[in-house]
């Protein structure tokens, strides 16, 4: 097995973390710090945190104004409605807003101005369940321009994007849970997000009703990108069984793993990943 590189770095209130395999180590040094510089850089946009992030400005639009966005920004958003959607309003990055707003916020993207307009409300986004997710894949793309294609990339523990498998491996070795999970397997070019109850307790909001969602305690979602696994994972804890079942039926590349009693049950048509 060749040798294997990793990097830490905080950003976006958790901690990144950039494995490397088959580099020379000075080398896969500099490429992850450009990762770590891009992750950077996309908090400093995507932010509800930060006054003169592009998402702080987007919440202080009136109704009928527009605000162009960097491409960043704009793919982020892009990515965000195409969940919505998939996921029949599980997933929203308006979902906080319902804490102060009776009704949704309506917003739209014009993509060949580059610009958002607020429709109705106030546009308050919340990234947090997409963010992280599409800085994994950012710092993907990266990576590979530096042809340093054999990567896991974790963020917090619970998004998990990997690359080649290191040389002589089956995969990268990722759990369901934390590093003692029983449940692991050998991922390669796919992604892996968790979402749960147990550490923030019932932070997750039903975008629907604004209400604290409590169908699981525990879901993971595999794809081939971290936005999509992130988004996926947080509406596995929002829809029933049977809701999940359909979102996955109609995506061949989506999987979703729910902890119940009785054991965990995958939802989905994509093959599992070879077990570690």
């Amino acid at each position: 097995m060749s040798a294997i590189h990793i990097f830490n770095h905080r950003a976006m209130a958790t901690q990144f973390q950039v494995r490397l395999a088959g580099e020379d180590a000075t080398y896969a040094a500099q490429a992850a710090q450009a990762a770590f510089a891009l992750t950077d850089d996309l908090e400093a946009r995507l932010s509800r945190f930060r006054a003169n992030s592009e998402i702080a400005q987007i919440a202080a639009l009136a109704v009928g104004e527009t605000l162009r966005l960097s491409p960043p920004v704009l793919a982020c958003l892009t990515l965000a409605k195409k969940m919505e959607l998939a996921t029949h309003g599980a997933f929203s990055v308006t979902a906080a807003a319902r804490q102060t707003q009776s009704a949704p916020p309506v917003w739209t993207l014009e993509p060949e101005t580059f610009s958002l307009r607020c429709a109705a409300g106030k546009v308050e986004l919340d990234l947090g369940a997409i963010g992280k997710g599409f800085a994994l894949d950012r710092m993907a793309e990266l990576l590979r321009e530096w042809s340093c294609p054999a990567f896991l990339l974790v963020a917090g523990g619970s998004s998990i994007l990997a690359g080649d498998a290191p040389g002589g491996t089956a995969g990268w070795s990722c759990g369901l849970g934390d590093d003692g999970a029983p449940e692991r397997f050998y991922l390669q070019h796919s992604s892996l997000s968790g979402s749960g109850l147990a550490v923030k307790g019932k932070h997750i909001l039903d975008p629907r009703t604004g209400a604290a969602a409590q169908r699981q305690q525990r879901a993971w979602a595999l794809a081939d990108t971290a936005a999509e696994s992130d988004a996926l994972s947080t509406a596995a804890m929002v829809l029933d069984e049977t809701e999940m079942a359909a979102v996955v039926a109609a995506q061949q590349k989506w999987l979703v793993f729910l902890h119940e009693p009785a054991g965990l049950k995958i939802l989905g048509r994509r093959a599992l990943p070879p077990r570690a």
